[in-house]
């Protein structure tokens, strides 16, 4: 049996300026996501995961190491006789010790990070400040079973 159609689709010319009005805010939003710079260091930070390892009280200084061996303090990438003078005048006028703490990238070598604890041990020239003697890096704490109460 054959029913016969009596409803139309299109009644009227199709009109395209709704869908293009749609179509050109999207490709707007697009744009801005494609064009606006995401500010950031690439890292591929995965600190181990310890347990029972005590946190940093105190004032903290920190310096990240990316893969290729860069060194970032402050949002900054630096050299490092800069971070070294950067690091004296973090401690200068200080009256607690600081603790330096170093976010380094999983492909970052120890021996660079040796390199990095030696240097933020030395003292500048002149200085009688023996520079940071507690050096930790980042870790995460492990998972706890049971959820922790405020």
């Amino acid at each position: 049996m054959k029913f016969p159609r009596t409803a139309k689709i299109l009644r009227s010319q199709f009109d395209v300026a709704p869908f293009a009005a749609v179509f050109f805010v999207l490709l707007i939003f697009l744009l801005q996501a494609a064009l606006i710079p995401v500010s950031g260091l690439q890292m591929n930070l995965q600190p181990p995961t310890v347990a029972d390892l005590p946190g940093v009280d105190g004032a903290v200084i920190a310096v990240a190491v990316d893969a290729s061996n860069r060194l970032y303090f402050e949002n900054q990438i630096i050299t490092e006789a800069v971070l070294k003078t950067s690091l004296a005048a973090a401690l200068r006028g200080a009256h607690k010790p600081h603790t330096l703490v170093i976010h380094a990238d999983k492909a970052v070598s120890y021996d660079e990070l040796a390199r990095l604890a030696l240097l933020a041990r030395e003292p500048l020239p002149g200085n009688t400040n023996l520079g940071i003697t507690r050096i930790v890096l980042a870790t995460l704490p492990a998972a706890s079973a049971t959820p922790i109460k405020p």
